[in-house]
């Protein structure tokens, strides 16, 4: 028995996390734990001992259980002695211990550049915590699963002093939240290897000091050359641009060939000049106001966009800084969209060969919504762009406050990405050589795993939130250790003549070099490559410079249309489909034939199944996309007999045709904000592709206002990009209630000008199908924002014969279809936009006027003048004009059409207004009041006019 104890008393229950981390050790890689452990781990799996080269799969928790019930037997089988249980007891502390500093030890990591606190007191850390007393310190102990030697034991003074040197120096590192084991090892075996201690070469060190220079040097430059002006300085944090060398060199290194940067003003000025390579020249001339300016309305400099092409160690690297606002991070879905596009026209599904890094300010980062919502996408099937490196330019103060306690309710300002276990390195700004060996390990992580990771560099600002800041107004106490401070460059500088790396003279050598670079406006990243193209490009310039046309050749030979309907209706045999579905399928083909009118669901499906046909690809997003929030689409069809959850499903718009385009379709995460900015960038970077973004209800574009405004409306006078998003916007009043009526067509009407924009509302099956083909047949990529039905998905008056889509085009105004009214006695045109021209027409045959005629703008913007003026001269005898819509008349297009409509009247005619009153809000939420609504509305475009009149 004692023998049995003996050979089993490893087990002992105490021991049991201990014996748990070698079997996971054993799991992921059976030769690196003891041949003893090896050995014992087989036999209980019942597998032969073998090298480390074959992997296991064998289910982890029933063996652990199986540790847990052999020590309880061989505790009650043996007393073991007291040495024994204490050595077991202190074998088991000093595995607490290890894993304790690998949670904890970033609390006491050296991270302020400043020093302003104190070490927190933390037990957990100290070895008194666990019965370890100075007497242990040289007992050896098991070392196994660390990688601070290839010793299997050490000395509890080796292992404490190798933990705190790796985890609680200049780097503080969380990782172990992450669940998979495998990852956590990573971080332990590149850490602990080298106890978070960087090894660089002489030529390393002097390159990462010349990155100092040139961007301490860049900031002393422009604030003594143009004193005041606004250029949201990067001082302070100086080693973020030694990261973004790292990122760009490591990553083209690792396989990157394509980097897209999102960041804020805080040192975009200086990535611009020190990273991509912009001539400082031209920078200058931004300030002196020399710059040529091409665009209607231009933005700041710092919140330009560039792109270059740099060499790299595995070959050139295309960089490319996403135009930015000042809503700081909202650019950040809008990079990972861009990134999206990127990795698909290189077919990379993994995400190797472009990297998205986002900037961050530590304050932005912890209260900007859209920054959960983007990581949220992270890892699902439509948003995934291969993990991202997020770097945070900590400078402890956010705008106003640097008391944690009022910028975030989080120890971390990086602890929001604990959400999608990401790994954090946080590191001390004043130790650039640990700042590049963090971007070093994140750049790896990130290429092995595919995840998000962050470095959280720790620094300060030297100067105020902007150069007409006075900070110490506020922050007295660290604006003092701020002016005693000599600067990172200067501190690294002394340290690297101290070491004898470089000669005493060197590094001002280095400042004055710098300067004359400066003085001469040349380049500060060498080699940038002038000429190099390469073959994944896109060339936006037949979409560029063109003159605005509403016409475009839309229509399609009856052939191809039955024989794309024929495509869409058919299913794999055995797939059994829900009954509702499969009479949806049943009438569609029935339309494909020409037996029945087209509804609005399979028009739209004929859009894409002719635009897939043709070669542009489509991506359709949202939160309710492949069944469609009102059931009208059923773009992807799910088998009623499917056994597993990711299986059984069926898009026919994929099987349209032999090597069409791609059409993908995605339900996604419920967010308006992040999603919306992720199509713009997919959109900014793809003009081949029909990107749509639907929302559930119009309404909730409301979340998703700021990429409207300072993206969508504006990108283009701003920053002269291009865009070819699509938002199809339910719309329509059906007694629903305020939050799911309106689309807020008013505020997109507000927003237009410039021709930056389409806004449409279509009416029938066949406008939306002619609609979405014009978007891209057109040669010219202009947003475009359809106010799309909900009760008209199913309205048989909305439907279309097929001879609407085999002739014809998008009409923007479509005229009076009733031909049996005499042009000559009409007294009154009503225009109307959308859903309440079908009510208006009811109430007219109810009626039966014969002296109105009704008008449908379908196109709001630009306002089709032609098109409308012509329509109206049809009716020279009318002596009334009407606009009527369902909203309320401070909402809506009335405010915004009526100039247009005026403009195009007759001499004599009087303009009149019919629709709901002002409201405060979109809609009324009860049923009763909504018909009260109606009929008054309807009422008054049949009455007299009242109220505000424009006479022509």
């Amino acid at each position: 028995m004692m023998q049995q104890y003996r050979s089993n008393s490893y087990l002992f229950g105490g021991n049991a996390p201990y014996v748990e981390e070698l079997y996971e050790s054993y799991l992921d890689n059976p030769g690196s734990v003891p041949e003893k452990w090896r050995a014992y781990f087989d036999a209980l799996q019942h597998v032969p001992a073998t090298d480390g080269s074959e992997s296991r799969d064998v289910a982890h928790a029933p063996v652990v259980e199986s540790f847990a019930q052999r020590a309880k037997a061989n505790a009650f089988a043996v007393k073991a002695s007291a040495a024994e249980l204490a050595v077991a007891r202190k074998q088991v502390h000093v595995q607490s211990l290890i894993a304790a500093y690998r949670t904890l030890g970033a609390r006491w990591a050296d991270l302020d550049p400043l020093k302003r606190t104190e070490r927190p007191k933390i037990p957990e850390l100290e070895p008194a915590f666990y019965d370890l007393s100075e007497s242990d310190m040289d007992i050896t102990f098991s070392a196994t699963n660390t990688y601070f030697t290839t010793a299997e034991q050490q000395t509890l003074r080796e292992i404490l002093q190798a933990l705190r040197e790796t985890y609680c120096g200049s780097i503080g590192a969380e990782f172990m939240h992450i669940t998979e084991p495998v990852e956590k090892r990573w971080w332990q075996q590149r850490l602990e290897s080298v106890r978070a201690k960087p090894s660089f070469s002489a030529a390393q060190k002097t390159h990462i000091l010349d990155r100092l220079t040139a961007s301490e040097g860049l900031e002393r430059y422009l604030h003594t050359k143009y004193v005041g002006q606004k250029r949201f300085s990067l001082e302070g944090g100086e080693s973020f641009i030694a990261s973004m060398d790292e990122v760009v060199q490591r990553g083209g290194e690792r396989g990157v060939q394509e980097i897209v940067i999102g960041m804020a003003h805080r040192g975009r000025l200086n990535v611009l000049v020190n990273t991509l390579g912009k001539m400082p020249k031209d920078l200058f001339a931004e300030f002196d106001h020399t710059a040529k300016e091409e665009l209607p309305a231009g933005d700041v400099k710092y919140h330009q966009g560039f792109s270059s092409d740099v060499t790299t160690p595995g070959g050139p690297v295309h960089l490319s800084l996403s135009f930015n606002p000042s809503h700081l991070e909202i650019v950040n879905p809008v990079v990972e969209g861009s990134v999206k596009a990127r990795l698909d026209r290189r077919g990379d599904k993994e995400g190797d060969t472009v990297l998205p890094v986002l900037v961050h300010g530590d304050a932005a980062f912890a209260g900007q919504g859209v920054v959960m919502e983007t990581l949220a996408l992270a890892q699902t099937r439509g948003y995934y762009t291969g993990g991202t490196v997020h770097l945070v330019i900590n400078n402890q103060i956010g705008f106003t406050t640097s008391d944690p306690r009022d910028s975030r309710s989080t120890l971390y300002c990086t602890d929001v990405v604990k959400m999608i276990e990401a790994p954090v390195l946080h590191v001390n700004g004043d130790d650039p050589e640990a700042v590049v060996l963090c971007t070093q390990l994140a750049l790896d992580y990130r290429q092995e795993f595919n995840k998000d990771v962050v470095v959280d560099i720790i620094c300060f600002r030297k100067l105020g939130h902007n150069e007409q800041d006075t900070p110490s107004l506020t922050q007295p106490l660290m604006y003092k250790k701020i002016a005693a401070h000599p600067g990172t460059r200067k501190l690294y500088a002394d340290k690297l003549v101290a070491q004898g790396t470089l000669k005493p003279d060197e590094p001002d050598a280095m400042v004055k070099a710098f300067r004359a670079a400066m003085d001469a406006g040349k380049h500060t990243v060498d080699p940038v490559l002038t000429n190099y193209k390469s073959k994944y490009a896109v060339d936006w310039t037949p979409y560029l410079n063109r003159k605005w046309t509403d016409a475009a050749d839309t229509a399609l030979p009856l052939a191809e249309i039955k024989r794309l309907a024929e495509r869409i209706t058919t299913i794999p045999k055995g797939f059994k489909v829900h009954p509702l579905v499969e009479k949806v399928l049943a009438d569609r083909a029935a339309m494909g034939r020409g037996e029945i009118n087209v509804d609005w669901g399979m028009g739209e499906h004929l859009a894409y199944a002719s635009l897939v046909a043709s070669g542009y690809p489509v991506r359709l997003s949202g939160e309710d996309c492949g069944r469609g929030t009102f059931t009208h689409r059923h773009a992807v069809l799910h088998d009623q007999n499917r056994e597993k959850w990711d299986e059984g499903t069926w898009t026919p718009l994929q099987h349209v045709a032999d090597g069409q385009a791609p059409f993908v379709v995605i339900d996604s995460i419920l967010s308006e904000e992040a999603v919306l900015g992720f199509e713009y960038g997919y959109a900014s970077a793809d003009p081949t592709t029909l990107t749509i973004w639907e929302a559930q209800f119009g309404d909730f574009v409301n979340g998703a206002q700021v990429v409207i405004d300072q993206f969508i409306a504006s990108g283009e006078v701003k920053w002269g990009r291009a865009n070819g998003l699509t938002l199809l916007l339910p719309h329509g009043y059906e007694g629903q209630g305020p939050e799911h009526s309106s689309a807020r067509l008013e505020r997109f009407m507000q927003l237009a000008a410039d021709n930056n924009m389409q806004v449409c509302q279509p009416t029938s099956a066949s406008q939306i199908f002619h609609l979405l083909r014009r978007q891209q047949v057109r040669m010219f990529r202009k947003p475009l924002v359809v106010m799309t039905p909900k009760s008209l998905l199913r309205n048989k008056d909305a439907a279309s014969p097929l001879s609407e889509f085999t002739r014809g085009e998008f009409r923007t105004v479509i005229p009076e279809q009733n031909a049996d009214i005499d042009a000559a006695k009409v007294k009154r045109v009503i225009a109307c936009s959308g859903k309440v021209y079908y009510d208006l027409v009811k109430r007219r045959d109810e009626k039966k006027s014969t002296d109105v005629v009704i008008l449908r703008v379908e196109q709001l913007y630009p306002f089709p003048h032609k098109a409308f003026a012509t329509e109206l001269k049809k009716y020279p005898n009318a002596t009334d004009v009407v606009w009527c819509q369902d909203e309320p008349q401070n909402q809506g297009a009335w405010f915004f059409v009526q100039h247009y409509v005026h403009e195009n009247m007759l001499e004599g005619q009087k303009l009149g207004y019919a629709g709901r009153p002002a409201s405060a809000s979109p809609a009324v939420g009860y049923a009763h009041l909504h018909q009260e609504q109606l009929k008054a509305l309807l009422d008054q475009a049949y009455g007299k006019l009242k109220g505000f009149v424009l006479s022509k």
